[in-house]
């Protein structure tokens, strides 16, 4: 979701800026990691948001996988950034990388320029890029970020394609039960209703049901069309979020979408950490990556490092961790590759969640069949129910 942070610079004065994150909550941290003052945050109005989205969208990745080419083929970084202005076909991109071009001639570090275009950049990849420009190790930190978004992108896909047959499914027998309630119980209760005698009690109700959306059809089109408006104005985020802390709540799945955010938070870390970034900033700067509730576990962590604690102590005390997790850090803590032992944690988890994920997707894909197989069954039979009793009552 994409929310407009008013910000205050002492360089610029106040300035708005469009920022894409999961809350209003992650959207202020996002802002406060590029060392701006917040006034304000709010959900981008929805026809704004129809104008930022779709081709307008900068593709990180992308770039940074073409910058490194170029930068490794031994182009300057200001000709690589004019290459790539140059074969962008997209008005919007090639005007961010333009800006780009401007502010590098100008003598900006390429972290400052960066930093000016926000809605393109997140802080996570604006601080990996300041970090690499004391050592000059830019290639390093392209090639870091490029490995830490394909990994992202690769679970995030695993995930996605194991959702694809249940909510196929769910829509295929959503469809089907409301041809059947919209168009089919409607015309049986005609039937019916001109038949006379009394109906089965369950029959009778789905048949009056049927009858109401004949009639108010125009009602039920309007709620629907006000349910989607709503949906993509953020309320579909707000029951989102509440659907979550109800799963939450669940112990087995609850304690999976635990494991899935510290996955997260783990690899950003330690691809922060080994971009020469130092524990206590880029804890602060990957705080929005979790939910409130391990947020506030996070800044506890936080302040135990401060105070001179181990990571692992910190991450443990604090809940931030699980039986492999820890083992692996307190030995990332002894051989002093914290960064990398991070990664590995973070993809021994991630190999673990994408076989829950299909192991979950086989077991739910038969049970959704057969729920959704018995109410479009139980549907059918109430509406021949009464045919069943008149031919008993003949013979």
């Amino acid at each position: 979701m994409q929310f407009l942070v008013k910000t205050l610079k002492a360089d610029s004065g106040i300035g708005t800026t469009v920022v894409d994150a999961a809350s209003r909550a992650e959207a202020v941290a996002q802002a406060r990691a590029l060392g701006q003052a917040v006034l304000s945050a709010a959900p981008v109005p929805l026809l704004r948001r129809l104008q930022v989205s779709g081709s307008s969208r900068f593709p990180l990745l992308l770039f940074s996988q073409e910058l490194l080419s170029l930068l490794e083929s031994g182009i300057t970084i200001v000709e690589a950034i004019e290459t790539l202005a140059e074969k962008e076909g997209r008005p919007a991109v090639r005007d961010v990388l333009t800006g780009m071009v401007a502010g590098l001639r100008e003598g900006l570090p390429f972290s400052a320029v960066l930093e000016g275009v926000p809605r393109a950049f997140p802080a996570l990849y604006v601080a990996t890029v300041r970090a690499s420009e004391r050592t000059s190790g830019l290639d390093e930190a392209l090639g870091r970020y490029i490995v830490y978004a394909t990994q992202l992108e690769t679970l995030r896909g695993r995930l996605v394609s194991a959702a694809i047959y249940p909510v196929l499914l769910l829509a295929v027998s959503g469809l089907v039960i409301l041809f059947l309630m919209g168009y089919v119980v409607p015309r049986f209760s005609h039937i019916y209703e001109d038949m006379g005698g009394d109906l089965p009690f369950f029959s009778r109700l789905l048949l009056n049901w049927g009858l109401a959306v004949e009639q108010y059809w125009s009602v039920f089109v309007g709620f629907g069309v006000a349910l989607a408006v709503g949906a993509v104005n953020g309320g579909g985020r707000v029951l989102m979020q509440k659907m979550l802390r109800l799963l939450w709540r669940v112990p087995a799945v609850g304690e999976r979408m635990r494991v899935f955010q510290l996955a997260r938070l783990y690899r950003t870390l330690g691809m922060l950490l080994r971009g020469g970034i130092a524990i206590v900033p880029a804890l602060d700067m990957v705080a929005g990556l979790l939910s409130i509730a391990l947020q506030t576990r996070l800044a506890s962590a936080t302040q135990s490092i401060r105070q001179g604690n181990s990571i692992s102590t910190a991450f443990e005390v604090n809940g931030l961790t699980t039986a492999v997790a820890l083992r692996m850090l307190r030995v990332g803590e002894r051989a002093g590759n914290m960064g990398e032992m991070m990664e590995r944690v973070a993809a021994f988890h991630d190999d673990e969640m994408a076989r829950w994920a299909e192991w979950v997707t086989r077991l739910l894909g038969p049970m959704l069949m057969l729920l959704m197989g018995l109410v479009i069954g139980a549907v059918v039979i109430l509406m021949y129910l009464p045919i069943f009793q008149l031919a008993d009552s003949i013979q």
